[in-house]
């Protein structure tokens, strides 16, 4: 008779139901209002530069731009629960997350509209810049806990990416070597359901990606991803294990993606009005308002000054963004050697000063 070698379960966890009620018991930090104030401020403040953002590429002064509507809480969840001592490797959609550890929303601007000094923050400098190539930042990270653990230093690496990037083998990779070596790292998915005009059931037949970690030797969990307290709970939980040397850990954030894939993209070609329709009334600004206006006392007043301080910020961040001189074409190589190989040479002296 054959015998059972191992079991699994992939826990979800939320504490905000879709109209901002609790379920069961706050964690002692969402209890606090000024907290709470503080993860709805960053998110609205995400959304405010995101709906700039995308106005700015329409216009021709912005490059290709990657929308973060409806995932705000996946990005401000996550960066709240870390600490100095950790290292943020975002994929292109974490600009919540990024503002949360200190980047500036003129750097924001610089990096979306081409300009290589977006990536030189002048904070959290030991986080990595925005990686687009798909996956390719899970060794990355996996590299960063490594150097950590042989250094003695404190702190892990957290790992941001879509639900397409659990389809590449950098993603098998990095997860391995993570469990083999204990490596500090959590892998953070946000699971909006769509890898561009792929849906979330065409990427794997997996029931969760959560359960994915199980085969490298880590937990998987999932979270409400629309939930920013569940978000913050989970994330610091798998923080505090990983920088205790136990390891690390996969977090999928069940999410959605309101908008399209990016500014090059039309997702009505492939998805139904009525299916993002629904999910708007999950979204997560909406469940965190709900809540702070039940709870804590929040005013209509409260939320109109809100939301002037922060097109206020986003405003004039534009200006110094539409006002900052573009760089010489030769900066393009500035950064990428060390050296340059003599065919790169050969450009650099072809494209001089221009």
């Amino acid at each position: 008779m054959p015998t059972r070698s191992a079991g699994f379960q992939i826990n979800c966890s939320a504490f905000l139901d879709a109209v901002g009620k609790p379920i069961g018991d706050l964690p002692k930090f969402a209890r606090n209002k000024d907290i709470l104030v503080a993860l709805y401020s960053a998110m609205v403040k995400t959304r405010t530069f995101d709906s700039k953002a995308i106005a700015l590429q329409r216009t021709g002064q912005l490059g290709t731009y990657a929308s973060s509507l409806g995932q705000e809480a996946i990005g401000v969840g996550v960066a709240s629960a870390m600490t100095d001592d950790d290292v943020f490797v975002p994929s292109f959609r974490e600009h919540g997350a990024q503002l949360w550890r200190g980047v500036s929303l003129e750097e924001l601007f610089l990096y979306w509209g081409g300009d290589e000094r977006g990536n030189d923050f002048a904070k959290s400098r030991q986080d990595f810049p925005v990686c687009i190539p798909v996956a390719s930042q899970f060794p990355h990270a996996a590299g960063v806990a490594l150097a950590k653990v042989q250094k003695g230093d404190p702190g892990a690496a957290v790992v941001v990416a879509g639900d397409g990037a659990t389809s590449k083998g950098d993603f098998y990779e990095a997860m391995n070597v993570v469990g083999a070596w204990n490596l500090p790292v959590v892998f953070v998915i946000n699971n909006n359901q769509w890898a561009i005009s792929v849906p979330r059931e065409g990427q794997t037949a997996a029931k969760t990606l959560a359960q994915k970690a199980i085969a490298c030797g880590i937990p998987g969990e999932q979270v409400d991803g629309n939930d920013v307290i569940a978000v913050q709970a989970i994330i610091s939980r798998a923080l505090t294990r990983a920088r205790a040397g136990k390891g690390g850990m996969l977090i999928e954030c069940l999410s959605y993606r309101l908008g399209d894939h990016t500014t090059a993209d039309d997702a009505s070609r492939y998805r139904e009005d009525a299916e993002v329709s629904a999910h708007w009334q999950l979204e997560p600004l909406i469940r965190l308002r709900n809540h702070l206006v039940a709870t804590h006392g929040w005013t209509k007043e409260d939320e109109q000054l809100l939301l002037r301080t922060c097109k206020k910020e986003v405003e004039a961040a534009t200006d110094t963004y539409l006002a900052t001189a573009p760089e010489p074409a030769r900066a393009m190589f500035d950064t990428l050697f060390a050296k340059a190989p003599a065919d790169v040479a050969a450009l650099f002296e072809e494209v001089g000063n221009g």
